[in-house]
């Protein structure tokens, strides 16, 4: 197999781009720690945004751990589901997460329906969650697109663009190679060369682009959960594009339509929907916070020796 992976219009040659490292005879899979740092960035932006907005980030780590596992386990359900025919005949498939699989859209519900289950348990506002874990979300698609990058794979169809990416035919998997572009093979040095849209950089430069609108947004949200309709509109809104240009999406059994770009349609609909009316009603609607409140504790209190540093971090308030 060849390794290269070029983008010719722009001058950028790679010769040698593997999909995983070996660490003491082990086989880590780029892939892998890709979406583990990911998820480590994740709980840190999800945790200082907590403590920003007089959270207790201590719930964030707790809910994280599940969140994580729940948002996993959707993305992978939602994959294998739409891609039955893949892993029918071998079901331990299923749970080989090494190669790839994961379908963003099924991770977010899966962690959605964790955030409310433990908003419940422990007396917190769903709506506060959602907006406080926007930006991570965004940024674990942000930095999880790079996956398919080293992968070969969640490429959009034949294109001589500025940044169209040329991969070689014998490293990607041939359901995901067109006619369009077998009619367009290049060959050089005796190897056969595709050339496609790399729609894994295209999602990844606009969740950087709508991450930083959140940013900038946030301190000027008018209602608890505005945040994560602004990332489910400006997400779904991309989706319907990119998700036209690529060539391994997952359909919708004895319809053909793609699934992703149906719900991406779908939830750009009603979270715009949703926007425009709250947008008019938001002074009407409470701020749903949490029925906790932290409030950072000062280094020094008169007339007190000064709180072990365990202490200085938050203390309790009931609101």
């Amino acid at each position: 197999m060849n390794y290269d992976i070029s983008f010719p219009n722009i001058g950028i040659y790679l010769d040698h781009v593997g999909k995983s490292i070996s660490v003491f005879g082990f086989e880590i899979a780029y892939y892998g720690i890709i979406i583990g740092s990911a998820i480590l960035i994740g709980f840190l932006i999800a945790t200082a945004e907590a403590k920003q907005t007089r959270q207790n980030p201590e719930d964030y780590l707790d809910m994280g751990i599940i969140g994580v596992i729940a948002g996993i386990a959707g993305a992978r359900i939602y994959y294998v589901i739409f891609s039955w025919d893949m892993y029918k005949d071998n079901l331990l498939d299923i749970f080989n997460l090494r190669e790839g699989g994961l379908a963003i859209y099924g991770g977010v519900i899966g962690a959605v329906i964790a955030v409310f289950v433990l908003a419940r348990v422990k007396r917190l506002s769903p709506f506060q969650i959602l907006d406080t874990v926007a930006m991570a979300i965004l940024n674990g698609q942000m930095l999880g697109r790079w996956g398919n990058f080293f992968n070969r794979e969640a490429f959009g169809g034949y294109t001589d663009s500025l940044f169209a990416m040329r991969l070689p035919l014998d490293a990607v998997r041939s359901s995901d190679v067109t006619e369009q572009m077998r009619a367009h093979i290049e060959t050089i040095g005796g190897v056969d060369y595709i050339q496609v849209h790399p729609t894994f950089l295209y999602e990844s430069a606009w969740c950087a682009v709508l991450l930083i609108i959140l940013v900038l947004y946030r301190k000027h949200k008018k209602y608890e959960g505005e945040l994560f309709l602004l990332y489910v509109f400006g997400y779904g809104l991309g989706r319907v594009w990119i998700e036209g240009l690529r060539t391994d999406q997952l359909l919708l059994p004895g319809i053909g339509l793609p699934v992703s770009q149906l719900l991406a349609g779908i939830i750009v609909v009603v979270a715009g929907g949703a926007l425009l009316y709250l947008r008019k009603r938001h002074k009407g609607i409470p701020m749903m916070k949490s029925s906790k409140a932290y409030e950072p504790m000062p280094d020094k209190i008169e007339g007190q020796k000064p709180p072990k540093k365990k202490d200085r971090i938050f203390k309790f308030k009931e609101k």
